[in-house]
């Protein structure tokens, strides 16, 4: 039997921690083949937006790899390297590097982190189709209370 096939009272016994885990698989399997398509990785794209004072940086200064690691802790995956696609940012002239192993932004990077972040709403739209915001909002609501309840923080 498939979810959708379910009864909303069988759906309310499904336990949340497997689907919250099978849609964070699928939501970030979307977007990062959505971001492939276009010519770059979402690792990447984080990497401009931590050192961009025109986005999550505070005030611009350069970071090494650790320091945007350390950054980027909550959302950043084991499996992301984020050395090595430093290493392409460099190589595409969108990063330097200082001699204290300091990453930059260039101002061609900032240019590419502005076009880059013109690809988020048509991903937004293609996971929100079918999904009025009304109910997403309460989808989120729900997630957060279940995070609270697990004694999580919930933002």
């Amino acid at each position: 039997m498939t979810t959708q096939q379910m009864s909303d009272a069988e759906l309310a016994g499904q336990p949340a921690a497997y689907w919250t885990g099978v849609a964070y698989e699928a939501l970030i399997s979307f977007t990062r083949a959505r971001q492939a398509e276009k010519g770059y990785t979402q690792p990447q794209f984080w990497l401009l937006r931590n050192l961009s004072v025109n986005d999550i940086s505070p005030d611009g200064r350069g970071m090494t790899a650790a320091e945007l690691r350390e950054a980027m802790a909550s959302y950043v995956r084991p499996e992301d390297d984020l050395a090595a696609e430093a290493a392409v940012l460099v190589e595409r002239g969108w990063l330097t590097r200082d001699a204290d192993d300091r990453l930059w932004l260039t101002e061609e990077g900032e240019r590419a982190r502005v076009d880059l972040a013109r690809n988020a709403p048509a991903i937004r739209a293609a996971l929100h189709e079918g999904i009025d915001d009304a109910d997403y909002v309460t989808a989120l609501k729900v997630l957060r209370q279940l995070t609270a309840n697990a004694g999580g923080t919930a933002l």
